[in-house]
């Protein structure tokens, strides 16, 4: 099962972790997509681009109308929920235009502490 994890680091921990996985050959590791803050991860991510992301999970490519169709939205709206995740990396397009979402399960991981 390919797994994307969409967590909230800041860049120097991002940068730290690219290192050390540059030097341990760590391929196993599932796909992430990092985040600089809460705030922008829930900007990107709102609950119904979740909703959009839950519809397309192991569905293979579709097209935009069809995701719509799906979710019981308007095309229109879901096209520009697609855009933004299509921006930030979470959505994929195929060589023919349909979308993809090329991972069969979401992690989201962060880490709230005191100040």
């Amino acid at each position: 099962m390919s797994t994307v994890v969409l967590e909230v680091r800041s860049l120097g921990a991002s940068l730290a972790e690219v290192a050390a996985a540059w030097t341990e050959n760590r391929a196993d590791r599932d796909a992430r997509i990092v985040f600089d803050t809460p705030e922008l991860l829930w900007r990107v991510l709102t609950a119904k681009r979740w909703d959009l992301l839950k519809a397309l999970c192991g569905a293979g490519p579709v097209s935009i109308r069809e995701a719509a169709r799906r979710v019981g939205r308007d095309v229109k709206a879901v096209h520009g929920d697609v855009t933004g995740l299509l921006r930030a990396g979470i959505l994929d397009r195929t060589g023919d235009g349909r979308i993809e979402f090329p991972y069969d399960a979401v992690k989201v991981e962060f880490l709230l502490e005191a100040a």
